[in-house]
């Protein structure tokens, strides 16, 4: 078997990406899948890394992380794949705090299961979110495996990352109270076309906009609660804009897998594609990384079944 390339982010999970590392490659070793492993050393690094491993023949990249980790090995992915072939070699082993994409797109957890797939060559195709976005000055262009967040979610992600002192789905609890005191909730305008070619357009002050792939974003929040990661289609959720109270009032509806069913102040979309401005500059995020803070503009397209997933 040709050597797999481990991508592995140290610091992803507070610390759990360096805690798990000896038993990774002590799984692989039992496993007798060859491996060569690289460490990131900054925010974003592990984007050239997955570039440059593929550009040099790497068929089988495995990345060690949580949902930033992941996203961003991704994008070095996608990045040395011509458009529109298939995104392929990707490997999940979790080592994050919320885990969404490995959990939703059914990655093993235990290190040596991980490894037997990767052996066997069990794989999945999952649809796959390109965005551009605009911040006034410059585009940037991003890929997303999970979700993608726009507004009030985005703000949870900065504040999250301030968190020090807490793990797991608890550091995203209390980054909401945070947020909640951090952000304002601006006019947003939406256009979007959904599977039969159907345009849709919404234009008011909202709280939030999420595009999803997979139903879970946050650990444990389910904002797209009815997404399926290769059905071809991106799911929409926004919300009004709404005092503290209501904010509370709806965040434990959105940690259960029906609780936002019903609720007025949501509205639920599918989509191949959405255009998004907002008359205050906002905060948005692609699998929990922020890719700007002041973004004015973006529109998503799916890629249906583009990327191939080791499971």
């Amino acid at each position: 078997m040709e050597t797999v390339k481990i991508i592995l982010n140290s610091y992803a999970g507070r610390g759990n990406g360096a805690r798990v590392a000896g038993a990774i490659q002590a799984a692989f070793r039992r496993g007798n899948v060859p491996f060569e492993i690289t460490e990131t050393t900054a925010p974003g690094e592990a984007i050239s890394l997955a570039q440059r491993a593929r550009l040099e023949g790497y068929e089988i990249i495995a990345a060690v992380g949580g949902d930033g980790t992941i996203n961003e090995v991704v994008n070095g992915l996608a990045l040395a794949t011509p458009e529109g072939e298939t995104v392929q070699g990707l490997a999940v082993l979790p080592a994050g705090s919320g885990n969404d994409f490995a959990t939703m797109v059914g990655a093993a957890k235990n290190f040596d299961a991980a490894v037997h797939a990767i052996h066997q060559g069990n794989t999945r195709r999952v649809d796959l979110g390109r965005v551009e976005a605009f911040d006034g000055r410059s585009s940037c262009h991003r890929y997303f495996d999970n979700n993608l967040g726009m507004g009030f979610e985005a703000q949870v992600t900065v504040e999250s990352r301030k968190i020090k002192w807490l793990r797991g789905f608890a550091i995203y609890l209390w980054a909401v109270i945070r947020a909640m005191r951090a952000y304002d909730q601006p006019h947003f305008e939406i256009g979007w076309t959904d599977g039969e070619g159907t345009v849709y357009e919404v234009a008011k002050p909202m709280l939030l906009v999420s595009i999803g792939n997979s139903r879970r974003t946050g650990g444990g929040f389910y904002l797209t609660p009815d997404a399926v990661m290769d059905d071809g289609l991106l799911d929409l959720v926004f919300a009004d804009a709404l005092s503290k109270v209501g904010i509370l009032t709806l965040l434990p509806k959105a940690m259960t897998a029906t609780g936002l069913h019903g609720q007025k102040a949501v509205q639920f979309g599918q989509l191949r594609s959405v255009c998004i401005a907002t008359q205050q500059p906002a905060p948005v995020h692609t699998d929990g990384e922020i890719i700007s803070h002041r973004v004015e503009k973006l529109s998503v397209e799916v890629q249906p079944k583009r990327l191939e997933v080791i499971i």
